[in-house]
């Protein structure tokens, strides 16, 4: 049986595919008591403040998303607040802006960026988390 150099592609991109999903973060839509929770526990948290109608958000998701399926990022809790709708999450965490992107580490904030759509930024922020 001979392999084309496009099914052995496509399987290589399957493996990834399998793998990464295998070390995604856990990402869910966030709660005060949720956030507490996931402070209190100590683990790496980042805070996603975006909105549906933002380019900057939707330009962030890919990275995100990305990022969030490698191995080192594993156990980075990801909490979601809409910026729309959570007002009140947006006061609790002095947050003014969509695309805004928040690290905790020890359940202290460690890290802040707004509207930044570079790998490499993003990156260095959510490692501040680990």
């Amino acid at each position: 049986m001979t392999l084309t150099r496009r099914a052995i592609l496509a399987a290589g991109l399957a493996v990834s595919l399998v793998s990464s999903a295998a070390f995604a973060a856990t990402k869910s839509p966030f709660t005060q008591a949720s956030f507490e929770a996931a402070k209190q526990a100590g683990k790496p948290i980042l805070v996603e403040v975006m909105a549906p109608w933002c380019p900057t958000c939707k330009a962030q998701a890919p990275i995100l998303s990305d990022l969030g399926g490698q191995e080192r990022f594993k156990d980075l809790q990801t909490f979601t607040v809409d910026f729309d709708s959570q007002k009140d999450a947006l006061k609790s965490l002095n947050v003014r802006m969509q695309s805004t992107l928040i690290v905790f580490k020890g359940g202290k904030e460690v890290g802040r960026s707004t509207g930044d759509t570079k790998k490499a930024g993003i990156e260095a922020l959510l490692a501040k988390a680990l």
